[in-house]
C-alpha cells in the first residue's frame, strides 16, 4: 500500500511547443480522480529557446514540478539534459519521461513500452513471429525498432523513401534490422507476421497507395501509430484484407503508465474506460 501522504500536492507536467492538443492531461487526470490523488497534471508551452532554463528550473525544484512528460520537439534536448538518462533512453538519443530524485533528473523512453504494450493487450500471442515490416525512418520509428528487437523479433525489414535513413537506423540497432528502399515492400511484405506504419500516411486524408498485404502471413497483424483518425486508411485496407488491425491510440495511453507511477507512486490500469473518454475528446475537439 502506498504512503499517500507521499503523492499531496505531486505536481507533474506534459512540455511541448505547441502544446494544445495533448491528451495527457485527460489520461493522468483520469487516473489522479480515480485513485482519489491530490496530485496535478499539466500542460505547459515552453519554446525550445526556453527549454533549458525550464530543466534547470525542474532541478532546481524553483518550478514545483516532481517530474512529467516531454512531447515534440523537445524530446532529444530532454535525454542531453538530464542527469541520469537510462539505456532505453540513451540509445535512443530522445526521452519523453523525466522525474527527479535525490536532486538528480532522471529519464526514460515510454514509447516502446507502450507500443509493445499496446500490442500484447490488444493482439495476445502478436510476438510469435519471425519477421516484422516497419514503414518510415522518422523520430517516432526509433523506439518502436528499439522495442520490436528488444522482444526478440528475428527479422526486422525497414523501409523508406529515403533508404540512407533506413540504413543509418539499421546500423544503430543492430544485426535483425534490414534496411530497404520502398520499391522492396512487396520482397518483404512476403510471410510477414506484423506490419507497422510509423509515417503520416493517411494522416490528413490523402490518398494512401494499396499496400501488398495480401503477401503477409493470414494471422498477420497491421499497426498504425497515428490514432487520429482512430482507423486510418492503412488499417482500413488490411481490414478489407481479413488481416486483424490494432490502432494507435492503446501506444499513447500505455507509455503514459510509467510516468505516472514515477510522479504518483500508483501503477494505472489503461480501461476501456479511459479509452472511451479519449476517444469521445478527439471526436468533440479534433
Amino acid at each position: 500500500m502506498h504512503d499517500s501522504r507521499e503523492t499531496i500536492d505531486r505536481k507533474a507536467f506534459v512540455v511541448g511547443h505547441p502544446i494544445k492538443h495533448s491528451r495527457s492531461p485527460l489520461i493522468h487526470g483520469y487516473w489522479l480522480k480515480q485513485h482519489g490523488l491530490d496530485g496535478q497534471y499539466e500542460k505547459v508551452a515552453v519554446a525550445p529557446a526556453d527549454f533549458a532554463d525550464f530543466i534547470t528550473d525542474l532541478k532546481t525544484g524553483r518550478s514545483g514540478y516532481c517530474g512529467g512528460n516531454v512531447t515534440i520537439p523537445h524530446k532529444e534536448n530532454a535525454f542531453s539534459l538530464a542527469d541520469s538518462p537510462d539505456d532505453l533512453a540513451s540509445e535512443l538519443g530522445a526521452a519523453n519521461t523525466l522525474w527527479r530524485e535525490d536532486g538528480r533528473l532522471f529519464a526514460t523512453n515510454t514509447d516502446g513500452y507502450g507500443f509493445v504494450t499496446n500490442l500484447d493487450h490488444e493482439a495476445p500471442g502478436w510476438d510469435a513471429i519471425d519477421r516484422a515490416v516497419v514503414l518510415g525512418a522518422g523520430g517516432a520509428c526509433r523506439s518502436i525498432l528499439q522495442a520490436l528487437r528488444n522482444r526478440g523479433i528475428k527479422e526486422i525489414h525497414i523501409l523508406n523513401r529515403t533508404f540512407e535513413r533506413a540504413q543509418e537506423l539499421a546500423e544503430r540497432f543492430g544485426m535483425t534490422i534490414h534496411a530497404h528502399p520502398m520499391e522492396a515492400l512487396g520482397e518483404v511484405m512476403s510471410g510477414a507476421g506484423l506490419f507497422v506504419n510509423t509515417t503520416s500516411l493517411g494522416m490528413d486524408g490523402q490518398e494512401v497507395p494499396a499496400l501488398p498485404f495480401d503477401r503477409m502471413r493470414p494471422d498477420a497483424i497491421v499497426t498504425d501509430i497515428v490514432y487520429v483518425p482512430l482507423i486510418t486508411p492503412i488499417l482500413e485496407q488490411a481490414r478489407k484484407q481479413g488481416l486483424r488491425s490494432v490502432d494507435g491510440l492503446g501506444m499513447l495511453l500505455h507509455q503514459a503508465v510509467p510516468g505516472f507511477e514515477k510522479w504518483f507512486g500508483v501503477r494505472p490500469k489503461v480501461t476501456a474506460e479511459l479509452r472511451t473518454l479519449v476517444i469521445e475528446d478527439l471526436q468533440a475537439h479534433p
